[in-house]
């Protein structure tokens, strides 16, 4: 089928892209590819020959408006060297091209770095925000550290063997003590997730001689519990005019525990 498929690749292991992305790659008339010898080397591995146009950051939009014409005809996959194309990577100005021109766009699961580390750094990912990689002015990396100070969920950053030290710092500065999981070549053969927190970044550092591309999981600001037990925050909230039933539910949110549990102390209390 003619259009655009955006399509995931191995973040590490050659193992890590689905039979229906390879499907996608068999059947396609062109792949678009961030470095052409590199996507020649994922193709030759699983024995497929297809033309290659280059698709980067420094010619993304030129190069979107040309695949666009293309997909009016043609089956086009567009790839990133890593994981999901416009997930930190070109990707971005295509599919919006396409849908501005009623191209059809088709996305494939994949491979993802930010999501593995999520789930491997053991930190909450209930819920969780992605930030990518820092701006690499000062003003701005301020900035936007500043920005998720009070951020309660858990905060993902993509970093640079050369500035991982830089970034644990200023996030230290600008956060304070957090507990931080540094996930490096994931799914590659040194793959290692090293949980500590960003007031010991310096022995980290020592210990772990930085190496590789990383991802940087950091825990979001910790919420205080309400002073007193359930039952006195209960009461002190229905005393103050609160409705039952979001005083139920504002102490188990505020304690992280069921609200049945707490309508049970109303009962209780009523026996």
């Amino acid at each position: 089928m003619n259009g655009i498929y955006i399509c995931p690749t191995p973040i590490g292991n050659m193992e890590d892209i689905t039979l229906r992305v390879l499907n996608v790659l068999k059947q396609c008339d062109v792949v678009a590819c961030e470095d052409t010898r590199h996507t020649a080397g994922l193709l030759n591995h699983y024995q497929i020959r297809k033309p290659l146009i280059s698709y980067h950051k420094f010619n993304e939009r030129s190069r979107a408006a040309e695949l666009i014409e293309l997909a009016q005809s043609k089956m086009i996959a567009v790839v990133s060297d890593a994981g999901m194309p416009g997930i930190s990577d070109p990707g971005f100005e295509v599919v919006r091209a396409a849908r501005e021109a009623g191209v059809s766009v088709t996305v494939l699961p994949g491979a993802n770095a930010a999501v593995c580390a999520a789930v491997l750094s053991g930190l909450p990912c209930e819920r969780f925000i992605f930030e990518g990689f820092l701006p690499g002015e000062s003003k701005e990396r301020r900035k936007r550290i500043s920005q998720i100070k009070n951020e309660t969920r858990s905060v993902i950053f993509y970093e640079s063997p050369h500035h991982l030290e830089r970034t644990l710092a200023e996030l230290e500065g600008e956060l304070g003590n957090r507990t931080v999981a540094a996930c490096r070549e994931i799914s590659k053969l040194y793959e290692e997730c090293v949980v500590f927190e960003l007031l010991h970044h310096k022995e980290f550092l020592e210990a772990h001689p930085p190496r590789g591309e990383y991802v940087l999981v950091v825990q979001g600001v910790q919420e205080q519990a309400p002073a007193g037990s359930l039952k006195e925050q209960l009461d002190r909230m229905l005393g103050e005019g609160m409705d039952k039933k979001e005083a139920i539910k504002a102490v188990a949110r505020a304690n992280n525990v069921s609200k049945n549990e707490v309508y049970m102390l109303l009962v209780n209390d009523n026996e």
